[in-house]
């Protein structure tokens, strides 16, 4: 005996005590899908027969089930539930989560409830509570349909016995059907235009050949057209759109949601009183010359069709007036209602319309939803969401929308069929995108929390409450505006603790890490005496409130790796902007990379214009404070020794320690000169993050270095190319090369290098190798370490380093930066760029030694 039950639904199960649910719910379900009382019970009070835990049990059974039904899961509810009273919480809930209640009545002879009752040791059930229970159940069988239950099925001992319980999927999960699609928008009668957009997406439409009414449709290959509903009314050719799109439907080449205009006329070809308004008047004028068969066909069709469709493993949802994500892959009469009309506010407008929700600003899903209902000028992405109803009947577009793809396909009108009563959806007179629209307001529940975010390099990073307590206070207080804020640089690991004498880092290191992890070649860049900074430019003001949706005036900001504005001098910035601008306009950089923006990882120098207050307070203080003293230390030894004094070790000790004070000083003043104007700042891009419509991570680190060089030419005053060189790890000379420039330049006081395999993000045996790692000089460190780091005891000291932590943060950041950025040129929301971007902050709260 089989019988069949929703997939997604909540079970409630239904018998005495002693008719075996328990035992019927082991056999048919899993573990975690069933929720027993008599668990709840022990859970909330280590007795699963203590009755008096009943109420707290309860609460806490269906709070567990709510949760479950949230998530998408069916839940079975194993309890007595004879009583209505007990089972219209469940059917509440169900109703809440818009799945199906389904009563499954276990019913059991009452002499062999209590014969199994009296078998357990652990019941005390008695004859007469049996015997009421068993009672109440009769009496509650004919009213359970009226109580809400969608499915009931009655089963006797014997099919207990042989029953099969097997799920059926919902009519709109058709989650395996994963495309390509063609998603188009209300058509309206319009039928040329929608022939001449089949035509324009591949589909060869053809009348049927043997000229009965009708159409054969071949669409491009492995192709499928989705029709979002409103295919009737206001238009000249209303059965032509219906032919078409049943004909697709059947033969397999077509889906199709039903639209409210398509349910008014099924109320009508059923006899149903309607208001013959909004366009139905042509329909059934011209339904009127159609003959009695299409009518029925036309009613079988709309009759058929369901509210809306999951797609592509759940990556996409179509539904008329679209869907919430709470609603999607569910069935109810609310599920319907809303893919039919949306969320009205109960008002109406100046036109007499229904006011509407603005659901698609609130949208957090991760299904893609496009929808038609409402007719706009212009289709555009909201959150992941997309009307594509531009108004054909009303002299508009008839659009479609190509999915993977996400490509926008067109044909106009061909004229005014239709006076629209209320002007369509038009752009914000601030020449704001519908995205920026939504993006006026961040919310603050998209980054508090404990926070998991989805990236394309590194699975899933997980960030800490507080970690994003610690950004939160950061970012508010501290940050740019965030639609500037698109990306925060990843922290740096350094190399290997060297062995060799006297050196706490050397490039070595980083040449066997890349070479452990089969990279055939690394590019080695000069690291500059400076402050890592991003910029983030426009080229013009028109370009900024495009692409950023700032109206302020503003082309551009530079930022440090916290997100805080560089330059606290407005003018400053300014004239910063418009040198970096002039630079790129002079080096053909827009029209070579086809973008009006751009973002750069660079550094800016000197050091001193960002750490001022850290170079006055810790590192000149030690330095002027241990030369005053030292001086007179070593001079009073000196005349000691003089004086023939044994002083052993002393003097020349105290020597050395002034030696190293004296070089430390000398190391943190090569980072250090003075700016009275713009002419004194440097500025050295390394990174061409992003463009217009690209992150440029597939091009590998010389293409990144000339492509920049190119623009420093223009003002090589201003702006320094980075030295850099090309190693093969294989080639020993090479990689001597390599260590040999390293020594070079640190030799001469420079800061040392940063080693980067030759791809910008490489995979290895484990996953993306360390985007950089780098390896700095040993008077630089002596700033980072201290004057005497140097010493043998303090070196041996410093070489139990750990950096697990710091290439955890490393790969994890450097993650999060990359998936922002592809997502802002994939125009997603601010939201979902910025959960990225303070991800990284985030993750720059994690505790680890400073100094690495």
């Amino acid at each position: 005996m089989n019988i069949h039950i929703p997939e997604l639904s909540l079970v409630v199960l239904i018998g005495p005590s002693g008719s075996g649910k328990s035992t019927f719910a082991r056999r048919h379900f899993k573990p975690t899908e069933v929720l027993s009382s008599d668990t709840y019970r022990g859970f909330v009070s280590d007795d699963e027969n203590n009755q008096e835990a009943t109420k707290d049990a309860f609460e806490t059974l269906r709070y567990v089930a709510a949760k479950r039904l949230a998530r998408g899961l069916l839940t079975v509810v194993d309890a007595t539930n004879v009583q209505p009273e007990s089972r219209k919480a469940f059917v509440e809930l169900a109703r809440e989560y818009h799945v199906l209640p389904v009563a499954l009545v276990l019913d059991v002879p009452e002499r062999t409830c209590i014969e199994r009752n009296q078998q357990r040791p652990d019941r005390t059930a008695s004859f007469r509570f049996v015997k009421n229970q068993v009672s109440q159940m009769h009496r509650s069988l004919r009213g359970l349909e009226r109580e809400g239950f969608r499915h009931l099925h009655v089963l006797k001992p014997d099919a207990i016995e042989r029953v099969v319980l097997e799920r059926q999927p919902l009519w709109c999960n058709l989650k395996h059907e994963r495309g390509p699609f063609d998603i188009i928008g209300d058509i309206h009668g319009c039928r040329e235009e929608l022939e001449a957009l089949l035509a324009k997406l591949g589909y060869q439409v053809r009348p049927r050949a043997d000229g009965t009414p009708g159409f054969d449709v071949r669409p491009p290959e492995g192709r499928k057209a989705v029709f979002l509903g409103d295919l009737v009314d206001r238009g000249p050719d209303i059965p032509g759109v219906l032919r078409l799109v049943m004909d697709m439907v059947e033969a397999g080449t077509a889906l199709c949601v039903p639209g409210n205009h398509e349910m008014k006329l099924l109320r009508k070809l059923r006899g149903g009183k309607v208001n013959v308004s909004h366009g139905m008047a042509q329909t059934l004028e011209q339904l009127e010359k159609e003959p009695p068969e299409f009518h029925q066909r036309v009613a079988k069709f709309i009759d058929d069709r369901v509210s809306h469709y999951v797609l592509d493993d759940g990556r996409l949802v179509v539904a008329h007036a679209g869907l919430k994500e709470s609603m999607q892959g569910r069935g109810s009469g609310r599920v319907r209602a809303f893919a039919l009309y949306g969320e009205t506010t109960g008002e109406t407008d100046e036109y007499g319309f229904p006011v509407r929700f603005n659901w698609a600003a609130e949208y957090r899903g991760r299904a893609a939803v496009v929808y038609g209902h409402q007719a706009v000028l212009e289709a555009e992405w909201v959150n992941n969401t997309l009307c594509v109803d531009t108004g054909c009947v009303y002299g508009g577009q008839l659009t479609a929308l190509r999915y993977p793809e996400k490509e926008l396909v067109s044909v106009p009108a061909q004229r005014v069929y239709c006076e629209p009563v209320k002007p369509l959806d038009t752009p914000a007179p601030s020449g704001l995108s519908a995205q920026q629209q939504a993006d006026d307001v961040l919310d603050l529940e998209d980054v508090r929390g404990k926070r998991v975010i989805s990236t394309r390099l590194a699975a899933h990073v997980t960030l800490r409450e507080e970690n994003t307590t610690a950004a939160l206070e950061a970012m508010s207080r501290f940050a740019i505006d965030p639609r500037w804020l698109i990306y925060l640089p990843p922290t740096m690991s350094p190399s290997e603790t060297s062995t060799l004498p006297g050196f706490l880092e050397h490039p070595q290191q980083a040449f066997d890490y890349y070479r452990k992890e089969g990279v055939a070649q690394v590019v080695c860049e000069e690291k500059h005496m400076g402050s890592r900074a991003v910029v983030v430019i426009a080229r013009d003001a028109d370009a900024a409130r495009r692409r950023f949706g700032v109206t302020s005036g503003e082309t551009g900001v530079c930022y440090t790796r916290t997100g805080r504005r560089f330059f606290t001098d407005d003018a400053l910035e300014a004239a910063f902007l418009a040198r970096v601008r002039a630079a790129l306009d002079a080096s053909g950089f827009w029209e070579e990379l086809k973008t009006d923006w751009a973002c750069l990882d660079c550094e800016l120098m000197p050091w001193s214009l960002k750490a001022q207050e850290l170079l006055r307070d810790p590192y000149a203080a030690v330095g002027a404070a241990s030369r005053a003293a030292l001086t007179d230390v070593v001079s009073v030894l000196g005349q000691a020794t003089a004086r023939g004094l044994p002083l052993g070790e002393l003097s020349a000790r105290f020597t050395d320690k002034a030696t190293h004070v004296q070089r430390y000083v000398e190391a943190y003043r090569r980072y250090c000169w003075p700016v009275s104007s713009l002419d004194d700042v440097r500025l050295a891009p390394f990174h061409l993050l992003a463009t217009e419509g690209a992150t440029h991570v597939d091009k590998d680190h010389v293409w990144h270095m000339e492509t920049l060089a190119r623009v420093c030419r223009a003002d090589p005053s201003f702006l320094v190319a980075t030295p850099y060189r090309v190693v093969a790890l294989e080639d020993a000379e090479a990689v001597a090369g390599g260590v040999r420039w390293w020594e070079e330049l640190t030799a001469r006081g420079g800061e040392g290098m940063v080693v980067k395999p030759f791809g910008f993000a490489v995979r290895g045996r484990k996953g993306v190798v360390q985007p950089a790692i780098k390896s700095r000089g040993p008077e630089y460190l002596r700033i980072i370490y201290g004057p005497e780091y140097t010493a043998p005891a303090n070196l041996d000291r410093l070489r139990q380093r750990g950096l697990g932590t710091k290439r955890s943060l490393a790969l994890r950041e450097f993650a999060l930066g990359v998936e922002g950025l592809e997502r802002f040129t994939k125009k997603e929301s601010l939201r979902r760029v910025h959960e990225c971007v303070f991800g990284v902050l985030a993750l720059e709260s994690e505790p680890v030694d400073p100094r690495l």
